[in-house]
């Protein structure tokens, strides 16, 4: 089955299967088939048909998402860079120093950066360069756990409204990741101005 009709066949049978469809629906888009847009738009149209359920929809969705990010980690683990190039075309470059020097961020920007922006090579950078686990299950859960909860509020609360932005935003995608490095490079500029004013005060 070719990834297209794996889509097609995922979109038309999982939302009949409710939570399960949409976990199993996260687990192949983020370990072996990527299936871009599917689930969110699942938790989209489930939310929308039953409001009072989003949140148990986004937390399958994201729980789904963890255990195939999980395997794509292992496995990134233990082949290393060879792994990277060879699912990736080409070395880790510049993402390895950033992974290294700032792992929960490595794994929660992306996490919760929604569609274009990609998420899979970062989550294969991660196991590369061995994130601490622990760090990798948090960021990874707490990311894909917002984007999905968000996602149900729109698709709750705007319905099919919220599905044609969601298809159509990819500016938007770029303007929320800038939005997020933003506040997390200010978040680490703030500790060193506070150093620097206490050091001029004495």
């Amino acid at each position: 089955m070719t990834p297209t009709r794996l889509a097609l066949w995922v979109k038309s049978t999982l939302p009949a299967f409710g939570g399960v469809g949409i976990l199993l629906s996260a687990f192949l888009d983020s370990s072996f088939v990527p299936l871009p847009l599917v689930t969110d738009l699942i938790v989209m149209e489930l939310s929308r048909r039953n409001p009072t359920r989003m949140p148990y929809y986004a937390a399958m969705a994201a729980i789904g998402s963890l255990a195939g990010c999980i395997w794509i980690y292992a496995l990134a683990r233990k082949g290393g860079q060879a792994y990277y190039r060879r699912t990736q075309g080409h070395a880790p470059g510049r993402i390895s120093a950033w992974v290294q020097r700032h792992p929960l961020t490595s794994v929660l920007l992306p996490a919760v950066a929604p569609f274009p922006v990609p998420f899979k090579p970062f989550v294969i950078a991660q196991g590369v360069f061995q994130v601490p686990f622990l760090i990798f299950v948090i960021g990874t859960f707490v990311g894909r756990g917002t984007l999905f909860f968000v996602e149900g509020f729109l698709g709750a609360r705007y319905g099919a409204a919220a599905k044609e932005f969601v298809l159509h935003q990819e500016w938007a995608s770029v303007g929320i990741l800038c939005a997020l490095l933003m506040l997390f490079l200010l978040v680490r500029m703030l500790p060193a101005a506070r150093r620097s004013q206490q050091s001029e005060a004495d």
